[in-house]
């Protein structure tokens, strides 16, 4: 069950600290002998996060960046992040990630289940990366194929022929087994080393069984960089259950500490964290920046073991540069690059080759906007277009028409028109077959508005291309239609807000189909917040049956809204993206909806 592999040099490494414990000393080189001042070697790291597949300059508000002078400038696109980390890159370099490469991706990507932006990372020369949560968008078995290599087991190989595998290691210490099997220890044992078996067995004691490599080592200037990789203990929120349902999330802080542990089992004492947490900023700041607001990635950051020298941080997509504290009062980085390839945090530094630890006083970091003023490089750009030209004719292929702009921006109810549309689509396609009478969507499953204005695919200004609806709606999700009474769909509500028990971090407000409407207090008490709850203006009391269409994410307890859990008669339909392309063609010619489905009172 345990099939995770660990590089070459972390073996190697693991060899030379049974020496370490029987009494012996890894050789640290010339520079230990006598007494002479300690020298040092220069290491350089290059990282992005949240890339999301974004092959293509990302467009909109995606594809924009504050820079380092307060200007907002078009950032992104896989061929000039190729030429910026060229031109970022020396001898002493090397390249890192911090989670959500994939999922959550633009049909580009997607339509290959993320095979070509995986390859592309490969084509920077990206060494390492945690998990993030959309890594696991689609189980944990298809991240284990796109980790080894093959071919899809539903849809084959993609044009490009078999899969071979990415060409870096993805990381995830937090990510361990519920229920490992007889031989998963043993084998992870093997995978780590092996021979210290007593240490080894101790440390996997502490958390459980690895299900992803929890660290690797890296050589730069004959110096060992230990990574260690963590994705947000949320993820089983966030994700569809099915996919991940032999795996337990643990908090990232134990994680991290019994992984820097075994580095320094190992001797290994240049630790960086990859981690897919972070937190919020103070919007229209500096990417270089210290405006966090301090969350879920502070707490990461200023707990793990004081072994860890610096903390880069994903999964919030916001860029900043921060220095925290670490348990024994030393300071260290805490950075994030933003999101969509628009951000790459360079971090220079130097490790002493006698202690083999990093000069945290030598660290300096800087947070690169990608910017489009530079020549693309050629080789990405050919590789993108090739994989355009395969995606295009499903790309472009129209499918409806809108008058306006249609935006998933919140209104102050946090309801969107674009949000709407999808739950009406939703409806729409679920009552024959599933007899829905109302839907729901959960917001972070919309991912981007729809422009009036045509793309340079020529399709002409109103016109809504599948790949534009795709990008709105990239998860292929299943439509499920399930039975829940009036009283725990009131449940469901209540569950968006903050304070009850199913412990939701923050305010997330369900998209309503145009049938659904009900009032919510800002200052009434959890529990006591929605009232006044009507399908087609009809009231909805407690012991009605209603028959609910929401995605497979949600029905599974997804996002928090654990009340779903306890429905009935399940129904499972098209996917969401079917749905919603339904719905576009049904309806030739859609006016932005208006988002008034819910009042808000004091």
């Amino acid at each position: 069950m345990s099939w995770f592999m660990m590089s070459r040099s972390f073996q190697r490494l693991a060899m030379a600290g049974v020496l370490a414990g029987a009494g012996l000393v890894l050789a640290m080189g010339p520079a230990e002998a006598g007494n002479k001042p300690a020298k040092t070697v220069p290491v350089r790291l290059l990282s992005l996060n949240d890339f999301h597949g974004n092959l293509e300059p990302p467009t909109g508000s995606s594809g924009r960046m504050v820079d380092e002078n307060g200007a907002t400038v078009e950032a992104g696109g896989a061929a000039y992040v190729a030429t910026h980390l060229k031109q970022l890159s020396d001898k002493n370099t090397l390249k890192v990630a911090q989670g959500d490469l994939i999922g959550a991706t633009p049909l580009i990507s997607a339509a290959y289940h993320d095979e070509p932006s995986v390859e592309f990372l490969g084509k920077l020369g990206v060494t390492a990366s945690a998990v993030g949560n959309h890594e696991f968008d689609e189980g944990y078995a298809e991240l284990r194929r796109i980790m080894r290599g093959g071919c899809h087991p539903v849809d084959g190989c993609s044009p490009a022929g078999e899969w071979k595998g990415a060409g870096y290691s993805y990381l995830g210490a937090n990510v361990i087994f519920k229920r490992p099997d007889a031989s998963a220890e043993k084998e992870a044992l093997a995978a780590l080393g092996g021979q210290n078996t007593g240490s080894l067995r101790g440390l996997l004691k502490e958390y459980g069984i690895p299900a992803l490599p929890p660290v690797t080592v890296r050589w730069m200037n004959g110096v060992p960089i230990g990574f260690i990789g963590l994705v947000t203990r949320s993820t089983p929120n966030i994700v569809t259950s099915e996919g991940i349902k032999d795996l337990e999330f643990i908090d990232e802080v134990k994680a991290a500490n019994v992984a820097s542990k075994l580095l320094k089992l190992v001797g290994v004492k240049a630790q960086v964290v990859l981690v897919h947490e972070g937190d919020q900023v103070t919007a229209g700041q500096s990417p270089d920046a210290c405006s966090t607001q301090p969350g879920a990635g502070n707490r990461i950051a200023t707990q793990v073991d004081a072994e860890i020298d610096m903390i880069l941080s994903g999964h919030s997509h916001q860029a900043y540069l921060c220095t925290v504290s670490d348990p024994k009062g030393g300071t260290r980085l805490y950075s994030q690059g933003g999101s969509f390839g628009r951000v790459i945090t360079k971090v220079d530094f130097q490790v002493d080759v006698r202690t083999r630890d990093v000069v945290r006083s030598s660290v300096v970091a800087d947070n690169q906007v990608v910017t489009r003023t530079v020549i693309p490089d050629p080789d990405i750009s050919t590789f993108v277009q090739t994989w355009k030209d395969r995606v295009a004719p499903v790309a472009n292929k129209p499918i409806g028409r809108i008058t306006a702009d249609i935006t998933n921006t919140a209104s102050p109810s946090g309801e969107s028109s674009l949000g709407n549309l999808i739950a009406d689509g939703q409806l729409a396609a679920t009552k024959t077959g599933g007899n829905a009478q109302v839907a729901l969507m959960n917001p972070g499953g919309v991912r981007t508005g729809l422009t009036y204005a045509g793309s340079p695919a020529g399709e002409g200004d109103g016109v809504v291309t599948y790949g534009e609806a795709f990008t709105v709606q990239p998860f292929n999700n299943l439509m499920q239609v399930v039975t829940l009474t009036g009283a725990q769909l009131k449940t469901v509500l209540e569950q968006q807000f903050t304070g009850g028990p199913n412990a939701q971090p923050f305010t997330k407000i369900l998209q309503p189909s145009s049938n659904l409407t009900y009032t919510y207090s800002t200052g009434a008490a959890w529990g006591s917040k929605v009232s006044n709850l009507k399908i087609d203006g009809v009231d909805v009391t407690d012991g009605q049956s209603i028959r609910v269409a929401a995605n497979n994410f949600l029905v599974g307890g997804g996002d928090a809204f654990l009340a779903f859990k306890d429905s009935t008669d399940l129904w499972s339909g098209p996917l969401d993206i079917d749905a919603f392309a339904a719905h576009l063609a049904a309806n030739p010619s859609i006016t932005p909806p208006v988002p008034d489905h819910i009042t808000v009172i004091p």
